[in-house]
């Protein structure tokens, strides 16, 4: 939904910036729409621009005008794609409690090479890896499940192997659903090293073999945390944007909003796949995320996402 836009000056852009900060009150409308119509390499150019001409620091501009959740899309779109997982990834394990739901879908859904940028980057940021502090923070076989995602070591390729297709599933069906107690490792080995095509195919055997699909083998032979991220990666290897809609609309249904989650999301996939993830939202759930949205934020901070979902 965010394309960028294939002429602009960034010293122009960054003199807008600036006049919608400066003086008494600030223009909201020319932030969102300045910042929305670029896309992040074109957004790091302003930043550099609004330094060089300007003299100041542009995040820090923003963050004293700006507030609450709207100034968290603002800053989110302002920070480069690795660095901004990078972010996401050190919040939700550094200060109160742990948001594994975050830690989960960031590792489970990126590619080797985005994980790989990943790593570089909190190494530099925070002095040590992104492992670390999962392994300070988790605990057990969600811990080994984070650590193995967060290696960027799959498999990309997509050649099926038909024999150890036919084994890993037999495997799975082994260490589940035939014996008393779980086989976890099992899980884990399979589910976070082979490649996608290979796994579809997989899925496909165990449906045969244990007359049900892995995700309801995985929801009754394991619990919590654990069962989140092994979830989450048969999700995203099925089909990933499918797998942000139900994220969006979890986000929102019920009593109150999880803007951390909604905020990421929106962020994040603006310039990958928001155009399916929309089409799958609506297909899931009856009702466009655009309306979803509509219904479940307000001010500013409605009208940044709206612009980040594009159209209906």
């Amino acid at each position: 939904t965010i394309k960028g836009v294939s002429s602009f000056s960034a010293e122009q852009e960054a003199q807008a910036l600036r006049k919608a900060m400066k003086g008494f009150g600030t223009d909201e409308d020319a932030i969102i729409d300045t910042l929305t119509k670029l896309n992040v390499a074109q957004r790091q150019q302003v930043l550099i621009a609004y330094k060089s001409t300007i003299g100041r620091d542009l995040i820090s501009d923003l963050k004293s005008e700006l507030s609450g959740n709207f100034e968290q899309v603002i800053v989110g779109l302002m920070t480069p794609t690795a660095m901004y997982d990078v972010h996401e990834l050190r919040r939700s394990m550094k200060g109160a409690g742990t948001d594994e739901g975050c830690l989960i879908e960031i590792v489970a859904s990126r590619t080797n090479e985005e994980i790989r940028r990943i790593n570089e980057n909190y190494k530099l940021q925070y002095g040590c890896t992104l492992e670390e502090d999962i392994v300070s923070d988790t605990s057990s076989m969600l811990r080994r499940v984070l650590v193995s995602l967060a290696t960027g070591n799959r498999d990309e390729g997509t050649f099926v192997d038909e024999a150890l297709a036919q084994q890993d599933a037999q495997c799975l069906y082994e260490a589940g659903e035939k014996k008393w107690g779980t086989d976890e490792v099992q899980f884990m080995s399979i589910l976070c090293t082979r490649n996608r095509c290979h796994l579809l195919r997989v899925f496909d055997v165990y449906r045969g073999i244990a007359n049900k699909d892995i995700t309801d083998s995985i929801k009754s032979e394991m619990s919590g945390d654990l069962e989140d991220a092994l979830l989450a990666v048969v999700k995203c290897m099925r089909n990933k944007p499918a797998y942000f809609a139900e994220r969006l609309y979890k986000s929102m249904k019920g009593l109150g909003t999880d803007d951390n989650t909604l905020i990421r999301v929106m962020v994040s996939r603006s310039e990958i796949d928001m155009i399916y993830i929309r089409r799958e939202f609506l297909a899931m759930y009856g009702k466009s995320l655009h309306s979803f949205i509509k219904g479940d934020c307000s001010g500013d901070y409605r009208k940044v996402l709206l612009r980040l979902c594009g159209g209906e």
